[in-house]
């Protein structure tokens, strides 16, 4: 497991654990007078696009359309790509051929 995200809400941390799958954990912790919420979990495209996480609800409606893209949306695809590299790196994913 690795820490997913962070929250300030309590309520906001519990509703994103409940939208992933597999092994999950959160954890509190007080910084000041603030309690922060860790989120662990697997690192998996899956839970990613549960959580609404780097622009992967973006991502598929632009492959959606893939057919009438015009340079806006390259743009935007090869910006999600940049993201989504650098977020593969860091979790030892695969980028699906898919999205490329």
């Amino acid at each position: 497991m690795k820490l997913l995200n962070t929250y300030d809400d309590k309520d906001e941390a519990e509703t994103a654990a409940a939208k992933l799958q597999g092994d999950k954990r959160l954890a509190s912790e007080r910084d000041a007078t603030e309690v922060i919420y860790n989120l662990f979990g697997m690192p998996t495209w899956g839970n990613f696009h549960r959580l609404g996480m780097y622009n992967l609800h973006e991502l598929q409606a632009l492959l959606e359309r893939r057919n009438t893209w015009g340079e806006q949306e390259t743009a935007r695809h090869k910006q999600i790509m940049a993201t989504l590299q650098i977020v593969a790196k860091n979790h030892v994913l695969a980028i699906p051929a898919h999205w490329q």
